[in-house]
């Protein structure tokens, strides 16, 4: 009995050890649910001083940015919300076109009484970022773009292209019955053939957000994230038509071993001051793979004097 116990306690300190593997927000964060254009976004605020807001993408979700959020709370307010559907925000039938998140996160930044933001963004959060961008360019003061297309911009057609991106078009009903209960097979595939190297998505990181996958309505709403890229795409062009080319500051960074240069190359279709950047030695998870040369690379762009 005695080594019995003594095994479940060393299975239990295991535990403890993983679990506190996976990075945390600092404790001075605190949390709020903030409800807007008919959802509820779960936010993270924390810091002081001019406000930078995070924007997360598909696979993971706001808990991903918890190294960057500690390193810019030391001088910026640092708002890192859930989008629609996702992580701990309410995940409604609909409004997963971007201009709809984009009008979502006007509401968070209204809630908190923030004018203007410098807004860092990844993969889906690419896309809302952009929607948000073009259309409140006053409330923007410089945009970070990560490892994502924009639907509608540059080389998008030719992104389409890519075999790798086939669940651009994987969804519906029966896609979801075949998913339920499979959330974490699914996800795996992303972050294995994503990544430059697999293993770097901790096994930590991966239980965690495969168990907030696996939420009632979760798999449906990421699903009609991809589905509205068509109308992603028609409502971009028109953005571009209607307001022209970004003109903030905007850095375009890739993973090495993902977009690399080529978003730069998406982002000067539509922006007229982009720097060009690359994470080494990283795929598409910047902040799993890479998260030093991430916070390395953004952290001196937002600090340069506009």
């Amino acid at each position: 009995m005695k080594r019995l116990l003594l095994w479940v306690v060393a299975l239990l300190s295991l535990a403890n050890v993983a679990h506190a593997e996976l990075p945390a927000f600092p404790a001075s964060f605190k949390t709020q649910e903030i409800t807007t254009n008919g959802t509820t976004i779960h936010v993270r605020v924390g810091g002081h001083g001019p406000a930078v807001l995070l924007l997360h993408g598909y696979g993971e979700t706001g808990d991903m940015w918890a190294p960057m959020a500690a390193d810019l709370a030391r001088d910026h307010t640092v708002v890192v919300p859930d989008l629609r559907g996702m992580g701990l925000s309410t995940k409604p039938a609909g409004g997963y076109d971007k201009k709809t998140q984009a009008t979502d996160m006007i509401g968070v930044m209204d809630t908190l009484k923030i004018d203007k933001t410098d807004v860092v963004a990844h993969d889906i959060g690419n896309m809302v970022a952009y929607a948000l961008t073009v259309q409140n360019q006053k409330r923007v003061t410089r945009l970070v773009l990560i490892d994502a297309p924009v639907p509608g911009i540059g080389p998008w057609e030719e992104v389409l292209k890519n075999p790798l991106l086939w669940h651009f078009r994987f969804g519906g009903p029966d896609m979801e019955r075949l998913v339920a209960g499979r959330e974490r097979i699914y996800l795996d595939r992303f972050w294995n053939e994503f990544s430059a190297n697999p293993a770097n998505f901790t096994e930590d990181a991966r239980a965690h957000y495969a168990a907030l996958y696996a939420r009632p309505g979760a798999m449906h709403a990421g699903f009609e994230q991809f589905h509205a890229f068509d109308q992603d795409a028609i409502d971009n062009k028109a953005f571009l038509a209607q307001y022209g080319k970004l003109t903030m500051p905007v850095l375009a960074l890739g993973g090495e071993k993902s977009f690399g240069p080529m978003m730069a190359t998406v982002m000067r279709a539509a922006a007229d001051n982009v720097t060009e950047g690359v994470v080494p030695a990283s795929g598409h998870w910047i902040m799993e793979e890479n998260p030093k040369a991430t916070i390395a690379l953004v952290r001196p762009f937002l600090d340069k004097p506009l």
